[in-house]
């Protein structure tokens, strides 16, 4: 039986343009790029032109974009970095961080380690019933210790989009900076500091169609950094260990061919979507969309279905040939709700019946058919 993959939001497949411009870096340019010799030379210079072309689709500097193992260790970087960087310019070594309580678990845990391990203090700015966030609020929590504000562009769990310009905005009037997890946004929104104003921003390759195991941290030069890997100074110091040169060569590609064909697809899908969630909703009674209607990833539909359990609707769209998942596949397996559907209001037993469904940039059809495998499983389930 052949499936249909609808958790691109956990993952994509690697592109095959991704992986022909990789190959060279796997096979016979393999050098350190550390290393003063020909093969260490021709792998440093595929770096440097990785870095080049990453740096040209956000809007930074060349310098300012430090290659990681994915969005996880981005945001980790960005979050602990730059806030412990400001802690060390106080008497006191200790600071303020802003966030949301519907971030995702690596924006979270970093958070909640800056309390817990170096005496931070943080502000959760609760969100409305779609997951959005008010500027106003973000602006209201700021203080004079605030070394940071950190929130999603857009969510992993709901594709609720934020208004990062609008935020930059506020959060600078008060000189703190902003750090935008991207994860999911990138290859649908719009990614250019110039037009966000952000002054620091993660990326994971593997939502791009590059390998798992490539991110990027873009940081502006001007903000402090404290490098939480220690070693040989690579990165400019921020991040240290033998860079993979392959890995960086793949999410440079994935991302300018995602950002060649971002309007298209975010046209061309958020039609596709709407067709899908309008005939969810009409046909499957117990049916509610979670996240904004609006301010949405063009490649995400998520929904609840009361007096059901999420899990067993998945068995049963996986059993009619569609794959789709719960939400976060980093909180897979858990029994606790959804953190994210919590914050907004909704109640722990209906949380723990969500479904998210996350189209690729690529698709061309409409759901119908997915939808009645929708109409079908919950059904089914609810017996």
């Amino acid at each position: 039986m052949s499936m249909l993959y609808l958790d691109n939001a956990a993952t994509t497949p690697v592109r095959p343009e991704v992986l022909e411009a990789m190959m060279p870096y796997l096979t016979r340019w393999y050098g350190n790029p550390s290393s003063h010799h020909t093969v260490g030379e021709a792998a440093a210079e595929a770096l440097a032109d990785a870095r080049g072309r990453v740096a040209r689709v956000l809007g930074l500097r060349a310098g300012d974009i430090v290659f990681t193992s994915g969005g996880t260790e981005a945001n980790n970087l960005a979050i602990k970095g730059i806030a412990i960087a400001a802690a060390l310019r106080r008497e006191d070594r200790r600071a303020h961080v802003v966030t949301t309580p519907i971030e995702h678990e690596s924006v979270l845990e970093s958070v909640a380690y800056l309390e817990r391990v170096h005496g931070f203090e943080a502000s959760r700015v609760p969100v409305d019933e779609h997951g959005r966030l008010s500027v106003d609020a973000v602006a209201a929590a700021l203080r004079d210790d605030t070394a940071l504000v950190a929130v999603g562009y857009a969510n992993n769990e709901i594709g609720t989009i934020q208004d990062a310009a609008a935020l930059a905005a506020a959060v600078h009037a008060r000189g703190v900076p902003l750090h935008l997890d991207a994860v999911q946004a990138a290859g649908w929104l719009p990614l250019s500091a110039a037009v966000l104003g952000y002054d620091a921003i993660s990326l994971a390759g593997h939502k791009l169609g590059a390998p798992k195991g490539t991110g990027v941290l873009g940081v502006r030069g001007r903000i402090p950094l404290e490098p939480l890997l220690h070693g040989g100074g690579q990165e400019r110091g921020r991040r240290s260990g033998t860079e993979d040169v392959a890995g960086a060569v793949g999410v440079a590609t994935a991302l300018e061919l995602a950002e060649r064909e971002r309007e298209e697809a975010s046209d061309r899908v958020s039609g596709i979507r709407d067709r899908f969630i309008a005939r969810v909703l009409e046909r499957v009674p117990s049916a509610r969309l979670t996240g904004d209607p609006e301010h949405r990833l063009p490649g995400t539909a998520s929904f609840t279905f009361a007096g059901t359990s999420g899990e067993a609707v998945l068995l049963e769209l996986e059993r009619r040939g569609v794959v789709s998942s719960s939400g976060s596949a980093c909180a897979a397996g858990s029994d606790e709700p959804s953190h994210v559907l919590v914050a907004m209001g909704i109640a722990p037993e209906v949380a723990q019946t969500a479904v998210r469904f996350t189209f690729p940039r690529w698709l061309n059809a409409p759901l119908d058919a997915v939808a009645d495998a929708v109409e079908a499983s919950v059904a089914a389930v609810a017996g």
